[in-house]
């Protein structure tokens, strides 16, 4: 048995949580979310919490006990407090602007570099070089964080690039020099 799944997951004061066919619905106070639930599964609903149970014991099931009940615990802190990740823009010359929904990028390149912010999503720019992103959905954050990195990755050499606030990037030293 998982030791994750089958843990009881408190529901907190001004959230609300159905089950509709296979899909979970949670409200609270920032918004809603939802999430589609295998067959495989069930979700209890009782005074104490929410349950996830599973109705057959096969290896993927087994495999998707915790994770599920990890999503849903997600979902709870999502509408109750929201998700956060920072960035930070590193080199001379790169920054972001933000316009209506709508990131743009100078990254080094011959050319801008445009991002529109997928709903749900929010973003803030309190200086160029940091740009601070707010959502609900964990997941969905976690991917508009990781694909704004990838438009420049840090390198070893300088440490340029995009990259989480608090993210260690290992240094290179480079080349020796002629003596």
């Amino acid at each position: 048995m998982s030791r994750i799944g089958r843990r009881k997951l408190p529901i907190p004061q001004g959230v609300n949580v159905e089950v509709a066919d296979s899909t979970v619905i949670v409200k609270g106070p920032k918004g809603a979310l939802q999430r589609k639930i295998p067959d495989t599964l069930h979700i209890r609903i009782d005074s104490q919490g929410i349950w996830v149970e599973r109705k057959a014991e096969d290896r993927r099931t087994r495999a998707l006990h915790g994770l599920i009940r990890t999503l849903l615990g997600n979902m709870i802190v999502g509408v109750t407090q929201g998700y956060s990740r920072s960035l930070e823009i590193v080199g001379v010359g790169y920054r972001a602007e933000l316009a209506g929904r709508e990131l743009t990028f100078q990254l080094g390149y011959s050319h801008k570099i445009r991002f529109p912010l997928p709903g749900g999503i929010e973003a803030d720019l309190p200086r160029p070089t940091l740009v601070v992103l707010r959502g609900l959905d964990k997941c969905l954050l976690g991917q508009t964080a990781a694909k704004i990195r990838s438009f420049r990755e840090p390198e070893p050499y300088k440490g340029k690039g995009i990259r989480h606030v608090g993210e260690r990037i290992q240094r290179k030293v480079g080349k020796a020099g002629a003596k």
